[in-house]
């Protein structure tokens, strides 16, 4: 399978990442290995959590996900054939947002007991709290990497001035840099990183791993209607695509994927794989059934005709 460099980092992945975020809340720890183990059998090696995740199911408090995927670590004795990924600085009920040294170090200790792995390969600014200097955040990484807690860094919810500032601050103060970006976008969302963050990425040679690639789901075609919004946990964040662009997407990929034989969601994660600015896509899956689409996704290669008639219904 192809692989492509985050940025400058040296690490090499697969064009899609698995998405941890439904690890210990809308799959239990046994259906997570199995999810993971056919995401590695399929040949892909890039897997992105976060330290909180998942603190708003009932019943969490943050942690189950880094937790189970450190416990399938342990299983599979496969720790150096993945490229991890897990971010911090994001809220939970105990903790607002906070990128403050103090902060990072002591979560990245407590990520790495639930990881059971002594490095993490790409740990990531997930929001910023706007107040602590940037220099401050990446001397705590600065010293992470030179414990070889941490490989490469990057950033995530941040705001273009913030990523403008700290990009500089880092060439100018000899601190690590952030390699990647990881902002919302797919077809339905291409407004804010087009406009606002495309740019920087292409001035700084950052690796993007773009978040909530199908939508929470609503490109995979299963929301046509209000009637739809109770097949998941996920259906009230989709309600707002239920206007005019959103099904005229859904028309598009519907034809696209008849086309091809395959699913909307393969479509849709096949546009984005085609970006030129876009690394490898996060997706989630929660069976076995959702995660051929992110199998055969990498194999589609769409055509110019289908690009040009996805930008035009997702202009």
């Amino acid at each position: 399978m192809e692989k492509r460099e985050l940025g400058d980092s040296g690490l090499h992945v697969s064009p899609l990442t698995f998405g941890g975020n439904v690890f210990g809340w809308t799959v239990d720890k046994e259906q997570s290995f199995k999810l993971l183990d056919a995401f590695v059998d399929a040949g892909f090696n890039f897997v992105d959590t976060a330290d909180t995740y998942s603190w708003w199911a009932h019943g969490n408090k943050g942690g189950e996900s880094e937790a189970i995927i450190g416990k399938w670590f342990a299983s599979r004795k496969n720790r150096d054939n993945i490229i991890l990924s897990t971010k911090v600085g994001s809220q939970n009920n105990e903790h607002p947002v906070d990128v403050s040294k103090k902060f990072i170090l002591k979560s990245v200790e407590e990520s790495l007991k639930r990881l059971k792995t002594d490095y993490i390969d790409l740990y990531q600014t997930h929001f910023d709290d706007e107040k602590t200097p940037v220099e401050e955040t990446l001397s705590a990484y600065d010293q992470l990497i030179k414990e070889g807690k941490v490989r490469v860094i990057g950033t995530s919810n941040m705001s273009p001035e913030r990523i403008r500032e700290s990009l500089k601050v880092a060439e100018k103060e000899g601190l690590p840099k952030y390699q990647t970006l990881q902002p919302e976008y797919s077809l339905l969302e291409r407004e804010g990183y087009e406009k606002k963050l495309r740019g920087i990425v292409e001035e700084n040679n950052m690796g993007v791993l773009s978040y909530f690639s199908l939508a929470s789901g609503f490109l995979t075609g299963k929301y046509r209607s209000k009637e739809d919004l109770d097949k998941s946990e996920r259906g009230d964040s989709v309600k707002k695509y239920l206007d005019d662009r959103g099904k005229r997407i859904l028309k598009q990929l519907d034809e696209i994927s008849e086309k091809h034989n395959t699913t909307q969601a393969t479509i849709s994660l096949a546009w984005l794989m085609a970006q030129p600015t876009i690394t490898a896509p996060i997706v989630s899956a929660t069976s076995l059934k959702q995660m051929e689409s992110i199998i055969d996704a990498p194999k589609l290669k769409l055509d110019k005709e289908d690009m040009e008639l996805l930008d035009k219904a997702s202009s």
